[in-house]
């Protein structure tokens, strides 16, 4: 059996997998990309990116990919409005891009970078040693390859075989309820924004192509354990049920179905082996909150693994994947678990939906909620947190720098490190700048005035992490060091 080497195995091509492989090539890791399917899937199960997850494809330069998106300022919890217009960040809202979209975007950086994406091949094996993984490979062709990895990293959904064969402790509580989902065309219904009729509750949202979204789900009835997805006469009779409407002459473009199940994996790292996204965690894809919670978790942990791949990484850089991204992803899966009560209840949660309506007219509940389901509100643990920038990411900013302007997004663009003084005129601040050239191969270093009036960086110098999240911010030339080592590893002195 041939075999072959890479410092990555990326394990699934979708949106999480593909923004790990570009985040990895950027830390100057090898990566090689192995998917199943032989092409990309024309099913865009999500279509909802939130305002952290804007924030993380800008600093990679990809928002003039995206063109023109629509957006909307309304969220939900539970199927209740929560306005998220109002969270503190340039892309607040929930922005509509199809997953089709943000697979082919980010298929087309990360394969501009130099990973190599390998479709039509199935993991069907492994075995870990001291220095790497061996994967097992199967074509659809039937052939098979041996490909020897310093770690694999499982991006292959909720129903991940990698989980599996790693023997990665998956806990948590299975579906019970399920919605019903299916793009139709050919039907006209009224659109619908959860909808709670006497039977059951009904969505319903019209593209510009004409086709219509629908999802449905009838009060007491419990998931289905199924071997294949729902047929489109399940689908009709479910609707005609619940609405009391007869869509039976459309044509189903797609149908999928999914439950309230809630899972998380106990550990996000075993050995070489590694998980992010839906392998890592299953929960219900309610408004948009999977794909996003994925792509958050690829951006954590692309630098950290690259950086212990190129041998730089600090001591325990990397075990603080799973540290930092277990609690948000437990925490998600808390308020989504919550949300699906509201949600799929029947008759019986409507006391506590009052409850709740009235508690987010309430605007510090709106703020919290919002700053969940946003993604925004995380702040992930730094050792002497004294500032309240520390842990938390760093806003966008509207910059003058000596190359001209400039935004904190754009300067995170390499995928390194970044020390931002923003007050360089300061006395001291020459100093803090020449500690960090010690770091110069893993930390650029930016010195740059506000625009007039932009005060959304409370500090005049910060330390950012190439993810952009803030590990200092305000300390002396000696807090500086310790936080550069912290997470940027040894120095490397350059001459001067």
């Amino acid at each position: 059996m041939p075999e072959s080497q890479t410092d990555v195995l990326v394990v699934g091509a979708g949106p999480v997998g593909l923004m790990l492989a570009g985040e990895l090539r950027l830390g100057g890791a090898r990566v090689i990309v192995a998917e199943r399917l032989p092409a990309p899937t024309t099913e865009s199960r999500a279509s909802t990116l939130h305002a952290r997850t804007m924030e993380i494809v800008d600093q990679r330069g990809l928002m003039p990919e995206l063109g023109e998106v629509a957006r909307d300022g309304t969220g939900h919890f539970g199927g209740i409005p929560l306005p998220l217009g109002g969270q503190p960040s340039r892309y607040a809202g929930l922005w509509k891009v199809p997953q089709t979209r943000m697979e082919e975007i980010l298929g087309a950086w990360a394969t501009g970078l130099g990973a190599d994406v390998r479709r039509g091949w199935e993991l069907t094996g492994i075995d870990e040693d001291a220095e790497a993984v061996t994967a097992v490979l199967h074509h659809r062709d039937g052939s098979q390859t041996r490909l020897r990895a310093r770690y694999v990293v499982g991006c292959d959904g909720e129903k991940s075989t990698l989980r599996g064969l790693a023997g990665f402790e998956f806990v948590g509580t299975a579906a019970g309820r399920e919605l019903i989902r299916a793009d139709v065309a050919g039907i006209d219904v009224p659109d619908r924004r959860f909808q709670r009729l006497p039977r059951g509750l009904a969505i319903a949202a019209r593209r510009p192509d004409g086709v219509t979204r629908l999802m449905v789900h009838e009060f007491g009835r419990p998931a289905v354990s199924r071997s294949a997805e729902p047929d489109f006469d399940e689908v009709a009779g479910t609707w005609a049920r619940v609405t009391g409407e007869d869509i039976s002459r459309g044509t189903p473009v797609w149908i999928n179905s999914f439950g309230d199940a809630s899972r998380q994996v106990t550990q996000y790292r075993r050995g070489r082996v590694l998980l992010a996204g839906d392998a890592a965690h299953e929960q219900m894809p309610v408004g948009g909150q999977a794909l996003n919670l994925g792509l958050q978790d690829a951006a954590n942990l692309g630098w950290k693994l690259a950086a212990t791949i190129r041998g730089w990484a600090p001591p325990g850089l990397l075990d603080s994947y799973h540290a930092e991204r277990h609690l948000v992803g437990s925490q998600v899966l808390s308020d989504i678990a919550a949300q699906a009560a509201l949600l799929l209840g029947g008759p019986e949660v409507e006391a506590i939906r009052s409850v709740m309506s009235g508690l987010l007219g309430l605007e510090a509940v709106r703020d919290r909620l919002g700053a969940g389901i946003s993604g925004v509100g995380i702040r992930y643990p730094v050792d002497a947190a004294d500032h309240p920038l520390l842990g938390a990411r760093l806003p966008h900013v509207e910059l003058v720098t000596e190359a001209g302007a400039s935004t904190t997004g754009a300067l995170l663009r390499s995928g390194r490190g970044l020390l931002l003084d923003l007050a360089p005129e300061s006395s001291g601040h020459a100093g803090l700048r020449t500690v960090a050239q010690d770091w110069a191969d893993r930390v650029c270093v930016v010195a740059a005035e506000p625009r007039p009036g932009d005060t959304a960086v409370s500090a005049r110098a910060v330390l950012v992490r190439p993810d952009g999240h803030v590990v200092w911010a305000d300390g002396g030339e000696q807090r500086l060091r310790d936080a550069l080592a912290r997470w940027f590893g040894l120095p490397r002195p350059t001459r001067r």
